[in-house]
């Protein structure tokens, strides 16, 4: 516990004012944070970090993140970036001839569904922080609430838990966790009511907290789906007493394209 403590404040102090900072910083970090998670889901499934199909995946998970205002060379060329994804998933499909099934179909079928996850993700993470305005104090708000939802789990999971929430794929995590973990993201809603400048009424920042907490947690589950599918406890050794990248960053990347495509943010 108290290296996870120490990591989470380390990680906290350089996270933190970077996402105030915003613009090509932030950026950047985010463009290092999905490569990072890329390369952990690759480990994962024990695929080559250092070979054709790594540095095609890298290249689109890095076109997928551009901001709308950095593809202006595509458009030069007539080109979008769903269109370019798509001449990447064809690439990866014929590469599964040339490398005379090395390579596989369900490896190309699992870079894809991850180069999406991740492509979606960490681009709304930058979208979110953008937003003209109000954007660093929603994804305070997003970030916080994750990071409440989580401690109220762990904490009211661990004191009272006693009935499974979904042990084929989490077995620590209980129904009295999940539901302290919706509490707690409830409590941070009420406090960016009374102390930030957003334009929503308690009852809207309640409901807001509460699909950040169910969405959140859910995230959470599909990253340990991944994990117990391919057999890893964690899906890095980057962060001590957490795990990877993904290990802290699964929920932040699940809900936010979840609260853009609801409208909320």
């Amino acid at each position: 516990m108290k290296q996870r403590i120490i990591t989470a404040v380390v990680v906290a102090a350089i996270f933190i004012p970077l996402v105030i900072l915003g613009g090509i910083p932030f950026l950047l970090t985010v463009y290092l944070l999905g490569s990072i998670g890329l390369y952990e889901l690759m480990k994962m499934k024990k695929l080559r970090v250092l070979s054709f199909e790594a540095f095609l995946s890298h290249i689109l998970l890095w076109v997928l993140l551009l901001p709308n205002e950095h593809t202006a060379f595509l458009a030069e060329m007539n080109y979008d970036k769903v269109q370019v994804f798509l001449i990447g998933v064809l690439l990866l499909l014929l590469y599964t001839v040339v490398s005379k099934n090395r390579f596989t179909f369900d490896d190309a079928g699992f870079l894809v569904i991850s180069i999406l996850y991740l492509g979606i993700g960490f681009y709304y993470l930058f979208e979110t922080r953008d937003s003209l305005g109000l954007g660093l104090i929603y994804i305070l708000l997003t970030l916080f609430t994750i990071w409440a939802t989580d401690s109220g789990a762990y904490f009211i999971g661990k004191s009272f838990g006693k009935r499974k929430l979904w042990p084929e794929i989490s077995p620590n995590k209980t129904v009295e966790g999940f539901i302290g973990g919706l509490f707690s993201a409830m409590i941070v809603g009420v406090l960016f009511y009374a102390f930030s400048s957003l334009d929503y009424t308690l009852v809207q920042l309640l409901l807001i907290s509460l699909i950040i907490g169910v969405f959140g947690q859910l995230g959470d589950l599909v990253q340990s789906a991944y994990k117990r599918h391919y057999g890893v406890k964690d899906s890095g050794k980057l962060l001590p007493g957490h795990g990877g990248i993904l290990d802290r960053l699964d929920s932040v990347i699940f809900i936010l394209p979840i609260l853009h495509l609801l409208h909320v943010l």
